[in-house]
């Protein structure tokens, strides 16, 4: 996994996640907390989330073969997008149904002590995975702030894991004040409300994670900067006058295929188009490492040729006429 795939938050995250639900349904069984089982299943969802996260990450290196000649790299989208179906029905759903079963048939909650010192050890625990998981994301977010970066994060990992963590520490804070609400009270309709809450957090943070995900999946392409950055390279060479159109997809986080329609004076020749592809492919790797496939098709701008001299070596005593781009163009040139 690259570095911008956060596999140091993710083991944190799952390190912590672990320990905490262990801890949580300890705590449920021994005191009948409805948002201790709750939490205790978010955590265990999380868990199975970071195990999901980390294999699609395995699995995204795979080699290009003959069925998936552009690789395995979307392999993580996919996996990030398990991910939000599982905290929405796993997590969301279950706390849901466990806090409304609450509310229908109260329990008193027993030795109320122990949820809470649970809940405040894990606060801690979930606090140090989200300041590794900020840390992680500060190395690649750059000026970007936060709800950007979430957004147009094209490695889903680290969005994934921050989001998760935010909705774990918010979570435990309201269970936190359902299970003290429940004991100064004496009334246990207060724990199974924050058992409600933590449900409901759990669906939102799910239909953000499937939304942002579920783009990815379906293909995105390279972010604005890294857009000008190309064309730039493209055209920074002598030998190409514009680009005439450009298209750039994602086939994975650190993967960038780009295709462009280069338009190439009209006198040149087969051999100076194809070494000023190759320059201007060079160019583009220079730029933006990330852009691994590279499809370039040379033409003719036939609004600039009545205006634009033939080159000194190759002119004669008439002024060239520009052959139909199908007749001049040679096939489009690939490079991977």
């Amino acid at each position: 996994m690259s570095a911008s795939g956060g596999g140091t938050a993710i083991i944190a995250a799952l390190a912590a996640n672990l320990g905490i639900a262990l801890t949580k349904f300890i705590a449920w069984f021994f005191s009948g907390s409805a948002s201790m089982l709750a939490e205790g299943v978010h955590s265990l969802a999380d868990s199975a989330n970071q195990l999901l996260l980390l294999l699609g990450g395995r699995r995204s290196r795979r080699v290009a073969d003959e069925e998936h000649p552009f690789g395995y790299g979307r392999e993580r989208y996919v996996y990030a997008f398990v991910v939000s179906i599982i905290l929405f029905s796993v997590g969301g759903v279950f706390s849901l149904y466990e806090g409304i079963e609450k509310i229908a048939e109260p329990h008193e909650l027993d030795n109320a002590w122990l949820p809470i010192l649970v809940l405040v050890i894990s606060i801690c625990l979930e606090g140090y995975s989200l300041r590794t998981g900020v840390k992680e994301s500060n190395r690649v977010r750059g000026s970007q702030s936060w709800l950007p970066f979430i957004r147009r994060a094209k490695a889903p990992e680290l969005p994934v894991v921050l989001l998760e963590d935010v909705a774990a520490l918010t979570g435990l804070t309201f269970a936190l004040l359902g299970v003290g609400l429940s004991v100064i009270t004496g009334d246990s309709v207060y724990d199974a409300i924050g058992t409600i809450m933590i449900g409901t957090l759990l669906i939102v943070v799910a239909i953000v994670l499937g939304v942002e995900t579920k783009s990815l999946v379906v293909g995105e392409g390279a972010t604005s900067a890294n857009v000008a950055s190309i064309r730039a390279a493209l055209e920074a060479g002598h030998d190409v006058e514009r680009v005439i159109h450009m298209r750039t997809l994602h086939l994975g986080p650190d993967e960038i295929l780009v295709a462009a329609k280069l338009a190439f004076p009209a006198a040149d020749t087969l051999g100076h188009v194809a070494a000023g592809i190759d320059a201007a492919e060079q160019r583009v790797r220079e730029a933006v490492p990330a852009a691994t496939t590279i499809y370039l098709e040379p033409d003719v701008d036939l609004g600039r040729t009545a205006t634009v001299p033939s080159r000194p070596a190759e002119s004669s005593a008439a002024t060239p006429t520009a052959a139909p781009p199908a007749a001049t163009a040679p096939a489009p040139h690939e490079s991977a």
